[in-house]
């Protein structure tokens, strides 16, 4: 089973950029499919971006494209989210997820709040 660790979040103004990391342990990270997803308050879970488990091929939530990048260092067992232009509409909790065969994984998360 695998562990997820996120760090990086914090406080930005508008325009501004954070990394998010997450990194993987108890398991072969190469396994899984990975993604990052964030949640408001008194709102639900939703995906911001995912990456397959060569690093390929990346998915994005619209509200996202064009600001933020997903990729991912397997030598590392890392994830990372790089979030330029940042919103106070991207302000949320931060989360890494790991999937393999319909199993899901969460880190902890990790606070992100752009203030204007």
């Amino acid at each position: 089973q695998v562990q997820l660790v996120e760090s990086g979040g914090g406080l930005v103004q508008a325009g501004g950029s954070l990394t998010l990391s997450c990194v993987a342990s108890g398991s072969v990270f190469g396994i899984y499919a990975m993604g990052w997803y964030r949640q408001a308050p008194g709102k639900q879970r939703d995906l911001v971006a995912g990456i397959t488990v060569t690093g390929t091929s990346a998915n994005y939530a619209d509200s996202v494209k064009g600001r933020f990048t997903i990729s991912r260092d397997n030598a590392k067992n890392t994830v990372y989210l790089q979030m330029n232009s940042l919103k106070p509409e991207d302000t949320a909790v931060y989360y890494c997820n790991a999937n393999h065969r319909g199993g899901d994984y969460w880190g902890q998360g990790t606070q992100v709040t752009v203030s204007s």
